[in-house]
């Protein structure tokens, strides 16, 4: 694929944009790249600006997964300041209330074996 505007990212970073019309004309191609295992993304848009990306339907989904991983962190987090911030004379929870409640299982020896929030 030619016709590639290259585009400097804030960071400094260079990524190369095709057209979106070229972009159209490629996603066979890309499809076939992605198959054999090049997980390059196509990146595209309208005068030379990065709008939109192409991408392995696997790392999709692992971005997915990242993104809700963040999310219940982000709610453990919240739900924990609440708490801490409205204890007032409240005895503490014991940690394996906090597990339970987590779904985390404290008694496994291998770290692995717990799952992440």
């Amino acid at each position: 694929m030619n016709s590639e505007t290259p585009h400097i990212l804030p960071g400094g970073e260079t990524v190369y944009v095709i057209d979106t019309k070229l972009a159209s004309e490629h996603l066979a191609t890309m499809l076939g790249r992605f198959r054999s295992g090049n997980s390059e993304p196509l990146i595209f848009g309208d005068a030379g600006q990065p709008e939109a990306v192409v991408i392995p339907w696997a790392e999709w989904q692992q971005l997915m997964a990242l993104a809700e991983d963040e999310e219940g962190f982000n709610h453990l987090y919240d739900q924990t300041r609440e708490r801490l911030a409205n204890r007032g004379d409240e005895p503490s929870v014991p940690i394996e209330d906090v597990a339970a409640e987590l779904g985390w299982d404290l008694k496994g020896d291998d770290d692995s074996e717990h799952p992440k929030p």
